[in-house]
């Protein structure tokens, strides 16, 4: 057992070295997919690709057990300028892996990966388990997670419905401690109508007055309904712009961009809907799809994270947990702190902890699933 997971962790080690070396900017993914997909099917698991998405599940898949979905994504954002590495070189050096997506998502990845490989042949497990390697987690998109769990090839390889009993585990760089709920993104232009006019004369309606009083309300907004995990909603605006670039015309239009955070206890429609009350800008909702989540406490795979001494939190960073219509629960190797920073990296041991520590929880899950 230790020389299997010793393997392991050296195995996937090799393999985030190569990821890191082939760039999987988002949308561009192809070669990555490649190179887990070959990973999996050199160890004569089989695979189905759902555009640059790699699935695989175990070999005594049994559909009247429950599933647990395996899940990261290894698209990449772009390298920062303050880079002085080589992004694409994956250098060891001071006991840790340099490179593009290391920590983010990739230590995750590999880890998922190696610990999926150990349960595939598994005869007595009391859930089947589902691998998804996903893309464009980085952007959003719509051709990652997304257009898996809605595709028919997906439904068909592994029976998935959304009434079915699925739960998840989502890689994502926490120090291997739970983040049992997640903050949900809404991005909401808002657009403040004036009438435009002479500067030097009393003329107009100001767009940029109209919206610099709907910009104090969002300044001091506090919403009642607080989580305990997630804390208050936060609206944060980010961008101010008019069209108008002369110095002596009053602007007729404000656009400006309000950066909003929900918890769990609003809906987007049901928080937009609020504002839509309160201020006198026109608002437009850019996506609603980035909900916010929680699991139960007393779900089986908090229950097991807790038996083995993690702490629980709530995250304020949005991930493909939101996209899941089913119980998930973000936990990885790897510190959100490092995400997107200029020379990333993996601490070498955090790989070979990923790896030993899914292994180990999905032991511990079975007898909370059993």
């Amino acid at each position: 057992m230790m020389q299997e997971i010793k393997r392991l962790q050296e195995e996937a080690i090799k393999l985030l070295q190569q990821l890191i070396a082939t760039p999987s900017f988002s949308k561009e993914e192809g070669q990555t997919a490649v190179c887990i997909r070959s990973f999996l099917e050199e160890r004569h698991i089989d695979c189905l690709q759902v555009a640059n998405n790699i699935i695989a599940k175990n070999f005594h898949f049994d559909a009247a057990k429950p599933v647990i979905l395996l899940n990261s994504h290894h698209d990449t954002v772009r390298p920062n300028i303050a880079y002085t590495l080589d992004p694409f070189e994956p250098l060891i050096a001071d006991s840790k892996l340099f490179g593009l997506g290391s920590n983010d998502a990739g230590a995750c990845l590999v880890s998922l990966i190696a610990a999926f490989v150990h349960y595939y042949p598994a005869q007595d497990l009391p859930f089947n388990l589902v691998l998804a390697t996903t893309a464009e987690e980085e952007i959003s998109g719509k051709n990652g997670l997304e257009l898996v769990l809605n595709s028919e090839e997906f439904a068909a390889f592994t029976g998935y419905a959304q009434e079915d009993n699925w739960a998840a585990i989502v890689g994502e760089p926490t120090l291997m401690q739970m983040a049992v709920a997640e903050k949900g993104l809404m991005v909401i232009d808002a657009y403040a109508q004036g009438k435009a006019g002479h500067a030097a004369r009393e003329e107009g309606e100001n767009a940029l007055y109209i919206a610099m009083q709907d910009i104090l309300f969002l300044s001091a907004l506090h919403m009642e309904q607080v989580s305990p995990f997630l804390g208050p909603v936060k609206t944060t605006v980010t961008v101010i712009e008019t069209e108008n670039k002369q110095h002596n015309v009053v602007p007729a239009l404000c656009h400006f961009v309000i950066d909003v955070r929900l918890n769990e206890l609003y809906t987007p429609e049901a928080f937009l809907a609020y504002l839509e009350l309160q201020l006198k800008s026109k608002l437009n909702a850019r996506s609603m799809r980035l909900r916010a989540t929680a699991i139960a406490m007393e779900h089986p795979l908090v229950k097991a994270g807790l038996a083995e001494g993690k702490t629980s939190y709530g995250s304020p960073t949005t991930s493909d947990k939101a996209l899941m219509g089913f119980p998930a629960l973000k936990m990885g190797p790897g510190d959100s702190a490092r995400s997107h920073m200029a020379d990333e990296f993996i601490y070498i041991e955090e790989i070979r902890d990923g790896v030993s520590g899914y292994i180990s929880f999905l032991q511990k899950a079975q007898e909370y699933y059993a």
